[in-house]
């Protein structure tokens, strides 16, 4: 007889298991991380109770607890809850509960906490990886014909360089016809490429942040005319975890957030653009208003490497398609205010062009080149576009084929040097550069 309760309780817990497993959609993935808090996000396949227990894994004995949250319909069935009893530079170890029943993974689960090193050390080295245009296929709603995205297993390729967190440049889902003219179909695009296999033990222990483009924003080359702008807006907020949007109060996702001794300023170029085709009005990409937050921020910035990252490239000279040379009065007005304001240590980090290449522009001896950073594609259709007009690329970069970035930030606080690591698919590198500091400031 006590066989067979044990029996029975060993069934009852084991079918438990495999059920909270089953509702699991996609996730978990760790967010933005401070030296006190971490934002953590998962999503379930039907309405359910989530909650997160974590621990500092030099004292895995201690657990503590985010609050409990039930998903709905209404909100994509997905938890974003807050590890709020963490201290600065510790590793964790967590876990996920459905309906109270742990959901096990065959993969690491662990997120950071940023470390206190001001008035104490020297910064600390930082790893972080790059990327855009990330198609995923799914045959019923893609066009006919040969499947647009392929090599997923580059997300494996990241996930082992084992970078502090990733930041995406945009075009980071793909979404279709049947989906960008309503709440339901952004919803599924979003879901369905955020449950892609190759991709979950990234998501669960590497940090995440985000901006936009046209294809996680809209309809292709989409600007601030689409309708469902707003829509756009609230479901890119729930699949990402950054730590503020829309720091100027009129709409999208601009932000900011920081790293040791990193800044990085995430600009919206969608919500507020002129059609690229409407040559009748003012043209904007980015607005008025958001460049002048822009450079208010930089200015008040004091770190080393500020990157200003963007969906689309800045510096390429070459005027067509969407680079910002198309809006030339615009860009103008951007660089100018920067090298008026004698704001050093500027690095543009962009995507959209479905091949890799760095730009470096320098007017004169008296100012420091600034750099324009593309990387793409990771998993959407490649090219080996030569930007042949483009006269700040520099030759050696270009890359025409599925490719991710680390970028490594180290050295002492007065001395920190930039090393860009471009990688293949297979995680071979492909080029390396080095950008001291130093040579980033006015002579």
């Amino acid at each position: 007889m006590k066989k067979q309760l044990l029996f029975i309780a060993l069934f009852l817990i084991t079918n438990s298991i495999v059920f909270a497993q089953n509702l699991v959609q996609s996730g978990p993935m760790v967010c933005y991380s401070t030296m006190r808090e971490v934002l953590l996000w998962v999503q379930t396949t039907k309405a359910s109770e989530v909650h997160f227990e974590y621990f500092d894994k030099e004292n895995p004995n201690q657990r503590l607890k985010t609050e409990k949250f039930t998903t709905e319909s209404n909100n994509g069935f997905v938890a974003k809850l807050i590890a709020d009893q963490i201290l600065p530079g510790k590793k964790y170890g967590y876990e996920v509960f459905i309906d109270g029943v742990k959901v096990e993974k065959d993969y690491p689960m662990e997120f950071q906490s940023q470390t206190l090193w001001q008035w104490r050390t020297d910064p600390p080295e930082v790893n972080f990886a790059i990327g855009s245009c990330n198609y995923v296929n799914e045959k019923r709603f893609d066009r006919p014909g040969k499947p647009y995205g392929s090599d997923f297993d580059i997300f494996k390729s990241i996930h082992k360089k084992q970078p502090d967190f990733m930041l995406w440049l945009g075009d980071n889902t793909y979404l279709r016809e049947v989906d960008w003219n309503s709440r339901t179909g952004f919803l599924h695009r979003y879901t369905h490429t955020r449950s892609l296999p190759e991709m979950q033990p990234l998501l669960a222990s590497t940090h995440h942040y985000a901006i936009w483009d046209d294809h996680d924003y809209g309809p292709n080359n989409a600007d601030g005319s689409f309708q469902l702008k707003e829509t756009a807006s609230e479901v890119f907020k729930l699949f990402w975890g950054n730590p503020n949007y829309d720091v100027i109060n009129k709409g999208g996702i601009t932000g900011s957030f920081q790293w040791a001794d990193l800044e990085f300023f995430l600009l919206d170029n969608r919500y507020f653009r002129t059609s690229n085709n409407n040559f009748t009005t003012k043209r904007e990409m980015l607005g008025k208003t958001q460049i002048d937050w822009l450079i208010n921020a930089l200015v008040s910035s004091r770190a080393p490497f500020k990157f200003v990252a963007i969906g689309g490239q800045v510096l390429n000279s070459e005027a067509m398609y969407e680079n910002y040379a198309t809006f030339s009065q615009e860009r103008k007005y951007l660089l100018d205010k920067i090298r008026e304001a004698k704001i050093e240590g500027v690095i543009f980090l962009d995507g959209d062009r479905h091949h890799t290449a760095l730009s470096r522009m320098q007017e004169s001896d008296r100012m420091y080149p600034l750099y324009d950073l593309t990387c793409s594609s990771l998993t959407a259709g490649s090219n080996n576009n030569k930007e042949e007009l483009n006269v700040y690329k520099l030759e050696e970069t270009l890359v025409g084929q599925h490719n991710f970035g680390i970028l490594n930030v180290s050295g002492p606080r007065k001395e920190r040097v930039l090393t860009i690591n471009i990688f293949d698919k297979n995680g071979k590198v492909l080029w390396t550069k080095k950008i001291k500091a130093q040579d980033l400031k006015y002579k």
